[in-house]
């Protein structure tokens, strides 16, 4: 799957419009991305990638690349 695919599917998840989300963002800069997006995000990794995200993993997330990266 391309970034900009897990990009889309990021958008849905935290409800923000199409074409907003970069790779180069800074998660603390996005208003939507607070504890509710950190748990959708979760729901996201497992069901969409097979892959189990912790508190841990998410506290070492900085930009939306890391997220991207993680998903694989």
């Amino acid at each position: 799957m391309h970034n900009n695919e897990k990009i889309a599917i990021l958008e849905e998840a935290w409800d923000i419009d199409e074409g907003t989300l970069s790779e180069s963002m800074i998660l603390d800069e996005i208003d939507e991305y607070d504890s509710i997006a950190k748990l959708s995000l979760i729901v996201v990794c497992e069901e969409e990638f097979g892959k189990k995200l912790t508190g841990e993993i998410i506290k070492n997330f900085h930009t939306v690349g890391d997220i991207l990266d993680f998903m694989g």
